[in-house]
Order: structure tokens, then sequence, then C-alpha cells
């Protein structure tokens, strides 16, 4: 029978929308059982109306809002007018915005992609043909420094240097190229940029999908000083904790709230390579970028890395607006402030509640550690009942709940979020 989509009728709960994803989508996620159907801010509604705070925000894509107005006027006014040339041809939309990111963060050029897993694709490609070219490596024999317990896509050469088995397993041969070493360990990383075919190191300044592992206050600095000393690039994906997310511009930036280079930020740490996706759009349009100063970046020639969507009309608008609301909404200043007040909060409620053993995190990326075994069901439990009572949030590996709302939440809110936590722990502990 010939199907054409007026005869397709769309789900009318939420019921038959999970039965329609199970039978004709591949099964390589594990959602929670809440059908979205809108959404504003940091609330979202089901397909029967019911509404809920978002704690993950599409995995920090969404720090600006869902469907905030200034990125979907944009993006409405930009797909009216011209959506994709390639880059085969020039726009007038690429030029402007590679002159906006390049400003906003402080650096020389820009490669713009689409997806996250796409920028740290292009960053390892980029390291690779710059030891080649520039540090002398030989052929074929330079090497990336990753860390374990690292989430950086899933792509078959990024998964090549996981050390998740639900990641790996099935999926080789694998790519090599990689060395591992334990995340938060300077020792571990002086010796291995130690090997002269070393082109870089690629870490995350805060392991989002580890769980927020937080790094001692002084790792990413001193990591960044033994790539220098090493003619090392020092690659930092900041996919996740990027774009205000950890109550800085970058989370490299330590405390710093400015939106560009400032004084201050030019006493923490600017990577040779800042990858960038997710908040770049605000979760409206998929938008990736690598950034880099001339000397790195030169050595990308005509032909040698590309995108047919990289850099469309469309992203380039989303992307300015996107990175325009984080500036004039001050978004970096409010994670910092209210994630420290969320902190305090989730303490509060681990005086009274067992089920909690830690909260760690910083700015508005955090996470709970459930007092339970990562092998238990508990924290998926408690994410249900969390949604039962309005709250979305999500576990991972196993016993932590990463909570990660919208850059755009207020205090009042805020509070009214840990009260339906408390209520929920408590009344899940009895």
């Amino acid at each position: 029978m010939e199907l054409n989509a007026n005869m397709i009728a769309g789900p009318s709960t939420s019921t038959e929308a999970m039965d329609l994803e199970n039978r004709h989508g591949a099964h390589n996620y594990h959602p929670l059982p809440v059908v979205l159907d809108r959404g504003k801010g940091v609330l979202v509604w089901d397909i029967e109306g019911k509404e809920y705070y978002d704690f993950l925000s599409a995995y920090s894509a969404v720090n600006q809002g869902h469907c905030h107005p200034a990125i979907v006027k944009a993006m409405v006014e930009q797909t009216e007018k011209l959506t994709l040339t390639s880059r085969a041809f020039y726009s007038s939309n690429l030029g402007k915005y590679e002159q906006f990111v390049t400003e906003y963060f402080g650096y020389d050029k820009v490669l713009p992609m689409n997806t996250g897993a796409e920028a740290v694709e292009t960053a390892i490609k980029i390291a690779r043909k710059w030891a080649y070219d520039v540090k002398g490596v030989p052929a074929n024999a330079a090497k990336i420094i990753t860390c374990s317990e690292n989430f950086h896509g899933r792509t078959t050469t990024i998964v090549s240097f996981s050390t998740d088995d639900v990641a790996t397993g099935g999926f080789g041969p694998y790519t090599p190229g990689f060395e591992v070493i334990p995340y938060n360990d300077i020792d571990a990383l002086r010796s291995a940029v130690a090997d002269s075919n070393v082109a870089g190191f690629l870490v995350e300044p805060i392991q989002g999908e580890a769980g927020v592992n937080v790094p001692d206050d002084d790792y990413i600095r001193a990591a960044h000083k033994i790539c220098m000393e090493a003619n090392v690039l020092f690659m930092a994906d900041e996919v996740q904790t990027g774009i205000a997310r950890t109550g800085a511009l970058l989370a490299t930036c330590g405390n710093c709230t400015c939106s560009g280079s400032c004084e201050r930020q030019a006493s923490f740490v600017k990577a040779d390579l800042l990858i960038l996706g997710k908040a770049l759009s605000g979760g409206a349009y998929p938008v990736s970028a690598v950034l880099a100063d001339e000397a790195i970046m030169s050595v990308i020639h005509p032909g040698q890395h590309g995108s047919t969507f990289g850099g469309n009309p469309v992203a380039a608008e989303v992307a300015i607006a996107a990175l325009s609301v984080v500036r004039d909404e001050d978004l970096a200043l409010n994670a910092r402030t209210l994630g420290a007040h969320f902190r305090d909060g989730i303490e509060d409620i681990a005086s009274e509640c067992s089920l909690i053993k830690l909260v760690r995190g910083r700015g508005l990326l955090n996470a709970v550690i459930i007092n339970d075994s990562p092998d238990s069901s508990t924290a998926w439990d408690l994410c249900v009942a969390m949604k039962d009572n309005g709250l979305l949030a999500k576990p991972t590996h196993g016993n932590i709940i990463r909570f990660a709302p919208p850059l755009v939440i207020t205090k009042e809110q805020l509070d009214d979020c840990l009260e339906i936590i408390r209520k929920t722990f408590k009344e899940f502990e009895k």
C-alpha cells in the first residue's frame, strides 16, 4: 500500500506515541516514559497537557530555554529567505556569523559543523594535520591523549577511545591513534605527552555524561600548561559544559562570566582547539563549531574537510541569536548564582534523606549520587517518581541523577523544583 503523509495520523495520547516509536524506531535510547509535545522556557508539556519542569535541557542544548522567541524569530525569518547553499558558494550569512563567533570567544578562525560528534571528529583531524605539518610528527604516527570515563560522541572513531563497555561493545575494529589516561591525573598526562608523537590532549573540563565529574580546581590549568610545554594541542570539548552552563561562558574560564575574551579569562585557559555544540543554537537547530587561531586552523586546505550543512544560513543566524541571548540575559551569572543555591538546597535535603550520598557540580550542571548500587534501579525509579510530581531528570551511570535546567530558570522556579525533589525523595524513602 502506498502511503503519503496525510494518511499517517499523529498520536493523540502518550501511550500511542510511545507505541509508535517502539514499533517503528531503532531502540538505541531508553527514554523516561513521558511524551513531550511543547515547551516554553524551563517548562514542557506532554500530549495530555501535563506540565513539567525540564531538568535535563536536552543535555544542555536548551540553555536559553525552550523556544526562546529571539532564536525562533531568527530561524523563521531565515528559513523564509534561504536555507542552504552548501559551501560550493558564498552566502551572505556565514562571514557575519564567523566574525561574530570568533570575536565572541576570542579566536581567529572557526570551522562550522552541525553536531557535537562532528565537531570532535573535526578537532581530531585538525590536531593530526597540525602534528604532521607543523610539529613534524612522522606520517600516520600522531597520537591523541584522552581520559577515562570520557564522552565525546558515538561515531566509530570516538567510541574507539571510550571506556564505556556499552558504547564500545560490538563495534570493533577500533580506530588506532589514541591513548587513554585517568581523568584528573596530572602525573599521567605529564608522562603521556613525553611521547613526541602526541598531537593533542582531548578533555572535557567537567565530565557530564560520566555523572558530572568535577576535577580538582587546578587540573585544567595545570593540564594546559603541561600541553604548552610539550608542544601538544590542548583540545577542550565544551559541547556540554560551554555556553554558560557551568556559571562561566566556558568551563575552562573558571568563574569568569564574560562573553568573549577579557583580562580575567586570559588568566585561566584558552584552549588551542575549542569544541562547541548543543547550546550554540539554543537547541533550535543542529550547530557545532571548532575554534582555533590562525597558526593551527591554517593547516586545513580546500577539499580536506567539509560538510554540506555546516555553516548554512539558518545555522548562522540561529547561532548569532543564541549567543546574543546568553550575553544579553546574563545567563552565565544566573547559572553561577542559582547553581550554588541548588547545591545548598540539595545538601539541606540530604541532611534529612539518606538516599542522597553526594551532590557535585558547577553552575547549573549538577549531579546527585544516590546511596545505592549502580546496578540498582533506584535512580531510575526516583526519576519516574519525580516525573509524576512534575520534574523531569534522567539517571546516568546507574546511581547518578543529573540535574541541569535551562539557564533562564528563576530563583522562585528553582525553589519550587527543590520542593518537588524533597517531596519525591522523602516519599520514596518511606
